[in-house]
């Protein structure tokens, strides 16, 4: 044995130092210095919610925006064009167009189904063990719910903008006739209309209609863009109405006059339609869970009394 391995096996007992321990840290603060240094060029491009003149993104999107945002980034080359036209029409129709594009839903998708089933993942490892097949069909299944909430949400967002620009919708044709009837045009009524109505995705799209006309775009084609974007019946039939008035030079208000009456009568009929739907709405809860406590309720004095006269 040489003097220098006499020092070492004189110093290693004494100070505590262990090759394969510091080796062991070493490498684990190298992973970790990567996967931060990863992390970081991860999102270092990531642009802030609303940047280059977009609005804001809705709160859920706006809370984890560097995150869909730098998925999205890597996530858009699997976006197909027939997937990115159902998209782009879906968030102009929800009104999301200026504040999100078709490869921040794709990213949301993926994220809530990688998150889902990771945690779907977790509860059967710490429940049941190592998954086999009937963890990976749940698993998958998890996936598969969260890939299509965003999709959900976003009919949800159509549903609720053409509610509540159909609710709308008579009370601007009532300002938009008396404006025609005071000696405005179409376009100058619409104006007012804007200015004087309550806000709401109505009053938004006409003030988008006014923009367009502004820039030089036909009347007649800005109405039917306002058509094409809101994608609802009522609203494609008002246009349609107005257009061809407005063409051949009819009287614009007594046509709005019995649009805002006909939309008036729409709108009740829509109400009744859900009231009377929702006795069939309130079927299931009722039987889920109203009726077992009330067999509880009546079925408890029976039980007691008749274990009283059992003994």
């Amino acid at each position: 044995m040489t003097t220098a391995d006499t020092t070492w096996e004189a110093f290693a007992p004494s100070s505590g130092f262990d090759p394969a321990g510091w080796a062991a840290a070493l490498a684990a603060g190298v992973s970790v210095t990567l996967l931060v240094w990863l992390a970081y060029r991860f999102v270092a491009d990531t642009p802030p919610a609303g940047a280059q003149g977009r609005d804001q993104p809705p709160p859920a999107f706006r809370m984890t925006w560097w995150l869909i945002a730098a998925a999205a980034h890597y996530t858009a080359p699997t976006l197909s064009w027939r997937y990115r036209r159902v998209l782009d029409k879906r968030l102009i129709s929800a009104g999301l167009d200026q504040a999100l594009e078709p490869r921040h839903i794709l990213a949301a998708q993926w994220l809530i189904a990688i998150a889902v089933a990771a945690v779907m993942a977790l509860l059967h490892a710490l429940t049941a063990g190592a998954p086999g097949v009937t963890g990976a069909l749940v698993m998958a299944a998890a996936a598969g719910l969260g890939w299509t909430w965003p999709r959900l949400w976003l009919r949800d967002c159509i549903a609720s903008r053409q509610r509540a620009l159909l609710r709308a919708l008579p009370f601007m044709l009532d300002m938009t006739t008396l404006c025609v009837e005071a000696g405005l045009n179409l376009s100058g009524a619409l104006q007012q209309a804007v200015r004087k109505g309550p806000p709401g995705p109505l009053r938004d799209e006409l003030q988008r209609v006014l923009g367009d006309i502004r820039t030089g775009v036909p009347r007649a084609q800005a109405l039917r863009d306002f058509a094409t974007r809101v994608n609802a019946p009522a609203v494609t039939a008002l246009v349609g109405t107005l257009v061809q008035a407005d063409t051949l030079g009819m009287n614009l208000a007594q046509i709005l006059r019995a649009q805002a009456d006909q939309q008036r009568s729409d709108r009740f009929l829509r109400a009744e339609r859900l009231a009377m739907e929702a006795p069939v709405k309130m079927l299931f809860p009722l039987i889920a869970f109203i009726f077992p406590c009330t067999f509880v309720v009546i079925a408890f004095p029976i039980g007691v009394k008749l274990l009283e006269l059992s003994q």
